[in-house]
This record gives C-alpha cells, sequence and structure tokens, in this order.
C-alpha cells in the first residue's frame, strides 16, 4: 500500500494525506471524500495526467481536480510564498549512500529539527555537493535510513543487524526528538533488569533478539526445557547449571549446534538431543547425559568429568582427548566410543 498527499487542484496548502489501494477510481472517491469536491482528475507535480493508479508512487504529491485542467500551485493567490516543498525532489549523500526524497519529507514530520532548518529553504547548503548534485552528510548512512523512513512515515523501523544505539544518536544528532525517545524506550525495555530476576521465556527471546552478535548473553540456571536449538551458534555461551529437561517427556533438540567451547557444567541433559552436534573444547563436568544423543557429535577435548552417560549414545563420536574422569557410570562397549 502506498501514500500520497492529495491537494486540490491549484493550490498547495490544507492538503490531505490518503491510502492508494484499489483503482484509480477508488483514489477518486477518497479524494473527493477528503478534499470535499467532487473529483474526476488526477495530476503529479508536472501537470500531468495521471489515468493509471500504478503510474503513483509512494509518497507523491498529486493535485486532484473537478475536470478543469492543472493549475501550477506557485499561481496560488491564497500562498504568496509559494510552497514548492511538496514536488522539490532532492538527494542525499550521506557518508558515501544516496538518498533521495522531497524537501516535505525533511521538514514536514519534525519541522523544529536540525533537517528541517537545513532543507527549508532551497541551496541551503551552498556548494556542499558531490558532483551529482546529491548534498553531502558526513553521517552513518544505516542508521541514517531509519530516520529517513520515520520521516517519511511516522513508523520506527529497524532492520536486523542495526543498533538502535546509533540510531538513536543519529536521532539526537538531527534533532528528531519525538523519535528519540521513542528509540530510549525500546533500548530500555531490551536491557535485562540489573537485579538478575528470573525472566519468562518472551523475556528471553526478546532479549536474545535485541542483543548485538558480538555482545555477551548469559544464560547461567536457566530454565530450558525441551528447548529446540537446531543448528543454533552458542559458541562460547555460559549455560552452567542450566535445566534442559522437560517433565512432559518433550526432550531439549539441539542437533548439529555449534556449542565450541560452551560452559554447560552441572547442567541436566536427560535425553538430549546433540547429534552431529560441535562441542570441541566444551565444559560439560558433571552433566546428567543420560539417555542422550551424541551419535557423531565432535567431543574432542571436552571434560565429561563425573558426568553421567548411561544409555547416552555415542556412536561415531569423536572423543579424542575428552576427559572421562570419575565417570558415573562406566562407559559399555555398545556405545561404540570410538
Amino acid at each position: 500500500m502506498r501514500r500520497v498527499t492529495l491537494f486540490v487542484n491549484g493550490t498547495s496548502s490544507n492538503g490531505k494525506v490518503v491510502a492508494v489501494y484499489g483503482s484509480l477510481e477508488d483514489l477518486l472517491s477518497a479524494a473527493s471524500s477528503k478534499l470535499g469536491i467532487r473529483a474526476s482528475s488526477v495530476y503529479n507535480g508536472n501537470g500531468g495526467l495521471i489515468d493509471d493508479v500504478t503510474l503513483i508512487r509512494d509518497d507523491d504529491v498529486l493535485y486532484v481536480s473537478e475536470g478543469d485542467s492543472f493549475e501550477d500551485p506557485q499561481d496560488d493567490p491564497a500562498d504568496p510564498e509559494k510552497d514548492q516543498t511538496h514536488t522539490d525532489w532532492l538527494t542525499l549523500n550521506v557518508g558515501g549512500r544516496c538518498f533521495t526524497t522531497t524537501r516535505s519529507t525533511l521538514v514536514s514530520k519534525e519541522p523544529e529539527s536540525m533537517l528541517a532548518h537545513m532543507f527549508r529553504e532551497k541551496d541551503v547548503w551552498g556548494n556542499k555537493q558531490d558532483s551529482q548534485g546529491a548534498y553531502l552528510i558526513d553521517r552513518s548512512p544505516d542508521y541514517f535510513e531509519p530516520i529517513l523512513n520515520y520521516l517519511r512515515h511516522g513508523q520506527l523501523i529497524i532492520n536486523d543487524g542495526i543498533n538502535p544505539l546509533g540510531v538513536l544518536e543519529e536521532a539526537r544528532f538531527f534533532g528528531i526528538e519525538q523519535l528519540a525517545e521513542q528509540l530510549e524506550t525500546l533500548i530500555k525495555s531490551s536491557q535485562p533488569p540489573d537485579d538478575h530476576s528470573s525472566l519468562s521465556r518472551k523475556e528471553f527471546i526478546r532479549y536474545l533478539l535485541a542483543t548485538t552478535t558480538k555482545s555477551e548473553l548469559r544464560c547461567q540456571a536457566a530454565n530450558l526445557q525441551g528447548v529446540k536449538m537446531l543448528c543454533t551458534n552458542a559458541e562460547g555461551a555460559s549455560l552452567r547449571g542450566c535445566n534442559f529437561e522437560d517433565p512432559a517427556g518433550v526432550k531439549a533438540n539441539l542437533e548439529g549446534a555449534n556449542l565450541k567451547g560452551v560452559d554447560m557444567e552441572g547442567s541436566q541433559m536427560t535425553g538430549i538431543n546433540l547429534r552431529v552436534a560441535t562441542l570441541k573444547n566444551a565444559k560439560l563436568k558433571n552433566c546428567n547425559l543420560r539417555g542422550a544423543t551424541l551419535a557423531g557429535t565432535d567431543l574432542e577435548n571436552c571434560d565429561l568429568s563425573g558426568c553421567d552417560l548411561q544409555e547416552a549414545n555415542l556412536r561415531g563420536s569423536n572423543v579424542k582427548g575428552a576427559i572421562f574422569e570419575e565417570m558415573l557410570t562406566p562407559l559399555h562397549m555398545s556405545q561404540s566410543v570410538r
């Protein structure tokens, strides 16, 4: 769905924003209702008659008439300043990446922001343009994109891999206060509590999604009953004392997971599926691995001291350099350790 700003033919004030869907007749019906006229024609800012709704782009500014020919809005006697901000397209070069938008987008949503002051008047940047005429702004393009989209449609949308803290700093720099407040609330809600109190599963997932790939997230003594983490990358994670056992009998599934160097000491993992998982250099001391599936698992240099491996399946597993001291139950030949 697209949105457009509609003006009565020949004017550039008292515009209405409407959603574009369906046919051109649907748009004319919406324009009639919004503008209080019997709309029969739609023109773009250059006076071109639009006869197909597919020609309309998101954020276009259109002029609606009752059948009369296009009238240049600059000639509107009710608008002596001849406001052209809605139809004035410009390109910004932000940190080497170009964004094309309208002057209206930059000045209307947050009129007191730095961007609004920068582009309210033409040629405000003087000679600060690149060879293609784009206005140069020395900021991060990745953090600027969510800000520009917010100015376009009023919604805060941050793509995966973009740190909200970076977007917040840009919002503060450009003086977009309402967006900065939203970001502060978002970041605050994504931080785990300082008192180390228990988290619900929903809270844990929210914190996990909000954590960058380079950040450390400790899950010691977490309740992970029946969790499904197939092919998960948890290399170097701290999962000491976690409970993977589900009283209902649902077995945790970490098949194919990357658990290199993970610390799972003292965890309860009866019946867990770790088939073909990588646990090289992992700390599994004193773990309960009764009935666990470890077939094809890489256990090289793992510390399995004090573990309970009764009825565990280790067929085809790599136990080179693994430590099996003080086992609660001896390994049986049928378990096929190589």
